[in-house]
């Protein structure tokens, strides 16, 4: 048998080594835990779901267009909005804005990835999972109910398609990941941050999308809590929210706004981080104030959650609910002002440079202030009766959304797109879509300030053809499609640019923040080496040692640990979570209702047996933990078997519990005591089992051995089972204790 020659040896290793690279590529991109691929996974999803999002968005226009059109039907209109506002706040900002901060606050900390890349890779497939189950209504009934999803339109007695359940499991799955998002920013920025990189030092990018991280992982929760509820009415037969059975459809409004408003931060918040690293880059200048910029931040988060009730002052709560969120509504304007003089300070008297992100940059500025002074309107309760249901909510809605958060993403799409890609954008196509975006957003949706002031209702498939209203409506089209223009050269450019565009080099903008002190793209691992950091410019420092920044405080970091800091996080949540469903209970148990109760149903002398199992529980996982730290094997294998076998018969006891109930006629749909009580101690005993099966995975560790090759993970999973055993503490005295003083 002949031998290969070395050239032909060489060319096939060579063609072998390309083709496993190939198959590699192919899976690489669907198996990725790597940050940078899994901030672009998010923004390609981003992108798909905005063109469906803007497509609907468009037919909504164009049915609007004109007077008495019939384009397309009520029911299909209805759909229409319904789908374009959830497609576009869930499937669009939110994973847009999560994407950027996948991508860019890991590389601006001088880290080498996120905290828990595997989890970073759920959450992001957890984004197309959630889009598929919302879409997949359309072979079912898509849902027509509106994006807030109002009570009692959408339980099944008004609303019957099961559209409205996939609307409801496709938001729940998309909350989650959120929140497991949420989680791994805030354990991210706390552990993994570069040597220097001190919590005073980090760029405002990073600081604001760690504030926000808070506001996801308490906002969100609130919403799957009342998701939950509005499923179990509709799959169950509960009537939480149906008003004819004694339940509330004011509460669904309660509960959606908790989270509704915070959420209108959620997205505004990383916009603002956006920005803040836009100007300073191209006014070659630092930022002025960044104290203020980052203290307002910590403001908004904190006030976010005390304004819910602005959007519900036509539901007539009285004169105290409506001055006390009034008040609070105005007083949120304050920190956002703060951080637009910040801005506009920045860029007095610097020299400014009018490329794409900057346009987009000072386009927001103005834009968000418009849509925030609008805003400012429906803080006053007579004012919002006026307008609360015309256009000029819509407009105002959309000056905030699209004026600014759109135009922020819009930024970072053409700052950081050299980064990402390695190569520039065209400036000239740039510039384009610009004026295009500008004019088309700003003629879509200014008149419609008028048209509100003129009565012309929102939520409506046609019109009328009074004085005005057609025209301004035309001309509102006529800017919508101009938006579409806009979208289609953005798509190019980002197309042509990125296969032929001008290579980026490493810091195209001269930029100051750590993304740049690495190559476009970035390699894996991030960093080959960093600069020292000293200062909130450390590549300014770096560039001119003749003249840095003032050093930033000292050097040291604290450092948490990273399990304990992401069980803490979580309990967070889940906090939020529990004491949604313990306000739920009190809400419909206070005052005496017909039918099964807590005094004359449940049995506290049982209930109180197997509640001392779970509280000693918290006792022998102490003992556990302590043994562990002695190097006690034995009384560590001994102490957590206890533990499980304490929280297993609190687990059989409550089975027990329940059989007993419903023997005795203590059924789910029996009345709202029933619901609520089965809502609150089933998520309970689930979490409990959640906790058993993460004490039974330590176990098994610790019997087999690999126990010794990994971080102890004891501490953080009891900090999960100690929490567990509070929420019933809290769950006992108000379910079982409370109501017999009643």
């Amino acid at each position: 048998m002949n031998a290969a020659s070395p050239s032909s040896a060489s060319a096939l290793t060579a063609e072998s080594v390309a083709e496993a690279k190939r198959a590699h590529w192919r899976l690489a991109w669907l198996s990725t835990v790597d940050h940078k691929r899994i901030g672009i996974l998010y923004l390609l999803f981003a992108l798909l779901f905005f063109v469906i999002g803007g497509l609907e968005a468009l037919f909504i226009r164009l049915q609007l267009a004109v007077p008495n059109n019939t384009l397309v039907s009520p029911d299909a209109f209805n759909a229409l909005f319904t789908m374009h506002g959830t497609t576009m706040i869930f499937l669009v900002a939110m994973p847009a804005l999560f994407g950027f901060a996948n991508y860019f606050v890991p590389l601006m900390i001088g880290a080498h990835d996120m905290a828990f890349p595997r989890l970073n890779a759920l959450s992001v497939w957890l984004v197309p999972f959630g889009g598929a189950l919302l879409h997949f209504s359309i072979f079912v009934g898509v849902p027509d109910m509106g994006w807030f999803a109002y009570t009692p339109l959408s339980e099944r007695p008004y609303s019957p398609s099961l559209g409205v359940d996939y609307w409801l499991i496709a938001l729940i799955v998309l909350g989650i990941g959120s929140v497991a998002t949420a989680i791994n920013l805030i354990v991210t920025v706390l552990t993994v941050r570069a040597p220097g990189m001190t919590l005073r030092r980090l760029p405002l990018f990073v600081w604001i999308n760690f504030v926000n991280s808070f506001i996801v992982i308490f906002a969100l929760p609130v919403l799957n809590a009342g998701l939950v509820m509005l499923l179990m009415d509709r799959q169950l037969g509960t009537s939480f929210f149906m008003e004819r059975e004694g339940g509330s459809s004011i509460l669904w409004q309660h509960i959606f706004w908790s989270f509704g408003h915070p959420e209108v931060y959620i997205l505004a918040l990383p916009a603002f981080g956006i920005i803040s690293e836009v100007i300073p880059v191209f006014s070659r200048k630092p930022i002025f104030g960044y104290e203020f910029v980052a203290v307002s931040s910590v403001a908004i988060a904190l006030l976010s959650f005390g304004v819910w009730a602005h959007h519900m002052f036509t539901v007539g709560m009285g004169r105290g609910p409506d001055t006390f969120f009034a008040i609070a509504s105005m007083l949120i304007a304050i920190p956002t002002g703060v951080k637009v003089l910040n801005w506009s300070a920045t860029m007095f008297k610097g020299s400014v440079k009018l490329t794409v992100p900057m346009l987009y940059a000072i386009a927001f500025v103005v834009q968000f202030t418009l849509g925030g002074l609008s805003g400012v309107t429906h803080a006053s309760p007579a004012l919002d009766w006026q307008t609360k249901n015309s256009y000029y909510l819509v407009a105002h809605f959309h000056y905030v959304a699209v004026g600014g958060i759109v135009f922020a993403i819009l930024a970072a799409i053409h700052y950081w797109f050299p980064k990402m890609s390695g190569r520039m954008l065209s400036e000239r196509l740039g510039k384009w879509t610009f004026w295009c975006m500008v004019l088309g957003f700003n003629g879509t949706f200014a008149i419609q300030h008028i048209l509100g002031f003129l009565g012309m209702g929102r939520r409506v498939y046609t019109y009328p053809d009074f004085e005005h209203w057609g025209w301004m409506n035309f001309v509102s089209t006529i800017g919508a499609c101009l938006m579409a223009v806009a979208a289609l050269l953005l798509v190019w450019n980002l197309l042509r640019s990125f296969f032929r565009g001008a290579p980026a080099g490493t810091n195209p903008w001269n930029a100051w923040t750590l993304e740049w002190a690495t190559t476009s793209p970035p390699p894996v691992h991030n960093f080959d080496a960093l600069p020292p950091i000293h200062s909130r410019r450390p590549l300014w420092d770096y560039a001119n040692p003749d003249r840095p920044d003032p050093r930033v405080g000292g050097d040291a970091l604290t450092v948490p640990n990273r399990a304990n800091t992401s069980s803490w996080s979580l309990i967070a949540s889940e906090a939020a979570f529990f004491g949604t469903l313990l306000l739920v209970f009190l809400y419909f148990n206070l005052e005496p209702r017909p039918g099964p109760n807590a005094k004359d149903s449940l049995d506290l002398a049982t209930t109180a047996v197997f509640s001392v199992c779970l509280f000693a529980s918290s006792f022998t996982l102490w003992r556990a933990e302590a043994a562990e730290r002695a190097g006690r094997r034995g009384g560590l294998v001994g102490w957590l078997a206890l533990t499980i076998a304490l929280g297993a018969v609190f687990l059989v006891g409550q089975a027990l519990e329940y059989r007993e109930l419903y023997h005795g006629g203590v059924t789910l749909t029996a009345n709202l005591f029933a619901s609520s009580f089965y809502l609150l101690t089933g998520f309970h005993g689930f979490h409990v089992l959640g906790g058993l099966v993460a004490l039974l995975i330590v176990f098994g560790l610790l019997v087999t051995g690999d126990y010794r090759n990994r971080p102890s993970p004891l501490v953080a999973v009891g900090l999960y089972w100690h929490f567990v055993d509070v929420v019933w503490v809290l769950v006992l005295a108000v379910v079982y204790v409370l109501p017999r003083f009643l």
